[in-house]
């Protein structure tokens, strides 16, 4: 065994099965922040669901924390909000929530589980009492389009006249918002971006002099931020990946620090996102070399020690992905990791499930150990294992990244709903890996 992973091995916990009271309690030694940030090694892995599923369950009735911000968009995540807490819809979107590709990542039945648990969770308390569900990421432009006009049209029909009149230059646009990024990175010019920041303005200003307690307009105006960032996000794909990966985080932190706001001092929030998202991009090849940074990054940049990011790994097994961008799912095998890889030092520990506390001043000589950078993998929604040293691995130093790491050896793909398996249209990723 290597000498890194028999310290690996001596400073892990070992994990007791998931759907054990105690897995949860397990992480009780990082209940103490704010923010806590649970990552997945893929969009497709059935035990990263069940397992930050678990987690935040104790967070939530343990620990009181009443925010579930997840990678999905604000209006889609919307709908299963107002289910779970039994509140109107706010706004609306065209068909069913998660409709556009990848529909598994969110339409699956370890997802649907959590949200009965939610929603059961909820039914005996008051809104002040309750956990809310929520989307950070940007890219239903249409449907949050869709709901900042209904809420005016609802509250202020003046002023939803004149959302009309600022939003008609994306609404060519809205179901195809590539196309609007390819047109003005070819005229050189953003025809729609003062419109879409003059809108998020009024929303923001609106709030504001509202104060906290008013969901319909939090709503309004967490669309009204989609809107203004996205036209920002779909131009700045055709100038290069380092600036339109970070006006992404940078929209899902400012969603994530908007949320925390609204629900007062005392809110904590709990974060589902990959593990590109939510380890801090300054230690990884994304920052060191391509200039990238994340929510995660700027989480420990904001609220330090009270922010707590820890990673999910597996070694092999089962996956659900799609071999391109708006095919079907698939279910793959896994690939063994790599040799050189933070993988298989986890491989090599012997253990089939174990958290492993990585911060400063726990297991300084295991931290010294794995600070020497190696290969790291990450699957998002697509899967190319015949590539995979390129497509899915990169530098990073694990202890910097994460203050905890999560592994299960060998796990399994999510179940999708049902239909969640097909192909449906959606807005082009930019990153190649589906991130």
């Amino acid at each position: 065994m290597h000498e890194t992973s028999s310290l690996l091995r001596a400073a892990a916990a070992p994990l007791p099965p998931i759907g054990d009271a105690a897995f949860g309690a397990s992480f009780e030694r990082f209940a103490s922040a704010r923010v806590v940030l649970l990552g997945e090694a893929s969009h497709g892995t059935s035990e990263f669901y069940s397992a930050r599923a678990a987690i935040t369950r104790r967070l939530i009735e343990a620990h009181g924390f009443n925010i579930v911000a997840v990678e999905a968009d604000w209006p889609d995540a919307a709908t299963i909000d107002a289910e779970i807490r039994e509140r109107p819809l706010v706004g609306s979107i065209d068909g069913d929530a998660f409709s556009r590709f990848p529909r598994w990542m969110w339409r699956n039945e370890e997802v649907a589980a959590f949200t009965r648990w939610l929603k059961a969770y909820n039914a005996p308390r008051v809104d002040g009492e309750q956990a809310g569900f929520f989307g950070l990421d940007l890219y239903n432009l249409s449907g949050s389009i869709r709901a900042v006009l209904d809420y005016l049209d609802r509250t202020d029909p003046a002023e939803a006249r004149r959302a009309r009149d600022r939003y008609a230059c994306l609404r060519p646009w809205m179901d195809e918002p590539q196309r609007y990024g390819a047109l003005a990175a070819r005229s050189g010019r953003a025809p729609c971006e003062d419109d879409a920041v003059a809108m998020l303005r009024e929303m923001q200003e609106r709030q504001a002099a509202a104060g906290r307690g008013h969901e319909g307009l939090l709503d309004a105006t967490a669309n009204a931020r989609l809107v203004a960032n996205a036209e920002a996000y779909y131009r700045a794909m055709f100038q290069g990946s380092a600036e339109s990966w970070n006006l992404r985080d940078t929209h899902m932190f400012e969603t994530l620090c908007a949320l925390l706001e609204s629900r007062g001092p005392r809110s904590k929030a709990v974060v589902w996102a990959h593990n590109s998202h939510i380890g801090n991009a300054a230690e990884t090849e994304m920052g060191r070399r391509r200039g990238e940074l994340n929510i995660g990054q700027l989480c420990r940049e904001r609220f330090g020690a009270q922010a707590c990011l820890i990673g999910f790994g597996t070694d092999s097994g089962t996956v659900a992905c799609a071999s391109d961008w708006d095919e079907p799912m698939e279910v793959k095998a896994v690939r063994p990791s790599r040799p050189d890889s933070y993988e298989r030092l986890a491989h090599d520990a012997g253990l089939p499930s174990f958290v492993v506390d990585l911060r400063p001043g726990v297991h300084e000589e295991l931290r010294a150990a794995l600070a020497e950078p190696r290969l790291e993998r990450f699957i998002g929604v697509i899967y190319r294992p015949e590539t995979e040293r390129w497509s899915h691995y990169a530098e990073c130093t694990l202890p910097g990244q994460f203050d905890a790491y999560v592994w299960f050896d060998e796990t399994r793909a999510v179940t999708p709903l049902p239909g969640a398996g097909s192909a449906a249209a959606g807005p082009d990723e930019l990153y190649p890996s589906g991130l």
